[in-house]
């Protein structure tokens, strides 16, 4: 029976493996931090089996780099036996909806989710810290101790989370962002699927670095464009330098596969096909007939048939195909001369044979994807007094969201704030019986005494998020009560937490002989935060339906089906084990300390290899 290892992958492992597999000459060994050997790269040795010439000492080449970089790679690829615990008292409709809210230090969650939902998720969408002098980021420079840097910053959550102001007198001003970032968006990458896309906000203090960084990440190839996004419709009149009404939304796909889909038409795009024939072909407009690439061929007269008049093509110009077809577009009233029929030729564009939908453009008004003063209106009207200084328009989020995903995608934002993400996926499946689901992640920072949030009880930001899904799931199915009924506007609750295995679990030789008998199991610990923490080890995702069942007197629970099945009760028995062999589950769990007696540990493998052979057998 295997053990299992509440770990995430040790993605330098995963990545040596890969190149020794290329170069197994570049293959070596090094003594670990404890003295242990392990394998590494011999990276002089690799640099010349990617180079044409004799590598000698490093050279000058184009790069774009930073203090602390080589530190910020090691932390995205550093693994974590961290955790997520359920809240089931803070989620809505748990058992039922595909939705998660998960609270905690978003990097450590990003490496979390990559266990379950690698290559999975179709479209990213984040509102980073713009990196204005005022905003609090994540500082992961671990350099000191935990308690060193808490008391050297002075910043720190009720969830232990390490917060930093990084303003432009810390002298690591760009520094600092760019290490925040870095990690997290080389981690976000991995989640993405190979038609996946990821749009970040930013605004101009950070979106040089950003474009540099995201092609780092994502290549150059993978630059979709950057949208210049009209957030504020009036100019502020007390700005000292020019009044900034621009925000970019910067969008890189994971690879060429990427489709963007094109935006809904208007009414005021469709407005310009005004006429209609009443021969049963639509709406039209009159629409230039010749073109500016010249073709000898192309250019001859066309006689209008009512008035016997030729006409040329302008000067340099042609028609737009030859006279053949021409003629055939006058037979059957396809070239319009006019109201009165006497004018020069012009094509008929009919409505129903344009393009189903609008290309995206680099710049988006704020008429089309709303302002940053609609945004406040909208969570105000949520909730009486706005409880969150800069949320998003979900207009604009409507606008991502279509061109990004499809009706059945799972869409991520993991710095989601008030979760206008959310908010935004909920009222398009609602408007077009979408089944996009989300995965909302936030750090549960704490909001000022002073501010109205916190006068209306919400002591940190993810509150707000979570009442606000709450309560726009609530008002959608309200204003739409006959096509709602199936629409998901729950959510699981998830925190991030250390592991639920005492720390001597990861250190099998720190045993002694006592240890043997005591449970790993920190105390506190439910056997539902032992199942997800189970359940991200064999990567299945955490919206997964659960049923909790009784066999035999203990409780037995079983993911999708009997998909993962497992048992954390003690004294396990006979019987127990039986039944749950023959639902044929592909895994099955339980604690090592289990099981009643000695001789159902005798006939444990019996019983699977009699009723169930190929169930993979684990236990904690």
């Amino acid at each position: 029976m295997n053990k299992l290892k509440m770990q995430t992958t040790n993605v330098v492992d995963e990545n040596i493996k890969k190149i020794g597999e290329l170069f197994p000459n570049c293959l070596t060994e090094t003594l670990d931090e404890n003295g242990r050997p392990q394998t590494s790269i011999d990276f002089d040795q690799l640099r010349q089996e990617l180079s044409k010439d004799i590598v000698e000492g490093p050279e000058e080449r184009y790069q774009f780099t930073w203090p602390d970089k080589r530190n910020a790679i090691r932390l995205a690829n550093a693994p974590t036996t961290d955790t997520l615990r359920p809240c089931r008292s803070e989620s809505v409709d748990f058992d039922n909806t595909q939705n998660l809210y998960i609270e905690g230090d978003n990097l450590q969650v990003l490496k979390l989710l990559r266990e379950n939902y690698l290559g999975k998720v179709k479209m990213i969408y984040i509102d980073p810290p713009y990196n204005t002098g005022n905003d609090f980021v994540y500082n992961d420079d671990f350099s000191q101790s935990a308690d060193e840097y808490v008391h050297n910053s002075g910043q720190i959550d009720e969830e232990g989370n390490r917060l930093v102001a990084n303003t432009e007198s810390n002298g690591r001003f760009h520094t600092d962002w760019l290490n925040m970032i870095y990690p997290r968006l080389k981690v976000a990458k991995d989640l993405l699927s190979e038609d996946g896309v990821i749009f970040i906000s930013i605004d101009d203090n950070e979106d040089y670095n950003l474009r540099k960084l995201c092609d780092e990440v994502f290549g150059t190839f993978n630059f979709v464009g950057c949208v210049s996004w009209h957030r504020n419709y009036a100019s502020a009149n007390d700005a000292k330098k020019f009044s900034n009404v621009i925000d970019y939304v910067m969008v890189y796909s994971k690879s060429n596969n990427f489709v963007r889909n094109l935006l809904p038409r208007t009414e005021k795009q469709n407005h310009l096909y005004k006429y209609d024939s009443k021969d049963g072909k639509g709406r039209w407009r009159s629409d230039n007939l010749s073109v500016r690439t010249y073709s000898a061929n192309y250019d001859y007269p066309i006689v209008n048939p009512n008035t016997g008049v030729s006409y040329n093509p302008p000067s340099g110009r042609c028609w737009m195909t030859n006279k053949e077809t021409v003629a055939k577009w006058i037979e059957d009233a396809r070239v319009f001369f006019g109201q009165d029929g006497k004018g020069a030729p012009q094509l008929k564009r009919y409505l129903n044979e344009v393009q189903n939908g609008v290309v995206p453009t680099t710049y988006w008004s704020y008429e089309d994807c709303g302002h940053n003063d609609e945004a406040r209106k909208e969570i105000k009207e949520l909730f009486g007094k706005p409880p969150f200084d800069s949320p998003k328009p979900t207009r604009l989020l409507n606008q991502i969201i279509r061109i990004g995903a499809n009706k059945d995608s799972l869409i991520l934002d993991f710095f989601s704030g008030s979760s206008t993400t959310a908010h935004a996926v909920m009222q398009l499946n609602a408007e077009d019986g979408g089944k996009r689901k989300f995965i909302m992640v936030q750090l549960p920072e704490a909001t000022d005494e002073k501010s109205e949030a916190y006068k209306a009880g919400y002591k940190n930001i993810c509150e707000i998020g979570k009442e606000r899904i709450r309560r726009a799931g609530k008002k959608i199915k309200e204003e739409s009560p006959l096509t709602t009924q199936d629409l998901d506007t729950g959510f699981r609750v998830l925190k991030l937490d250390s592991s639920n295995m005492q720390d001597v679990y990861y250190t099998p030789a720190d045993f002694n002989e006592r240890d043997l008998f005591e449970d790993n199991i920190k105390p506190g610990r439910s056997d539902e935060d032992l199942l997800f923490q189970v359940m991200m080890e064999k990567g299945i995702e955490l919206s997964a339906k659960i049923e909790k069942m009784q066999i035999a007197g203990k409780t037995v629970w079983n993911v999708s089906d009997g998909y993962l099945m497992a048992c954390f009760d003690e004294a396990v028995n006979e019987t127990t084990i039986t039944e749950i062999a023959k639902q044929h589950p592909y895994y099955f769990v339980m604690r090592d300390s289990s099981l009643a007696a000695d001789n159902v540990a005798d006939n444990f493998e019996q019983i699977w290899e009699e009723y169930s052979k190929d169930t993979e057998r684990s236990i904690l």
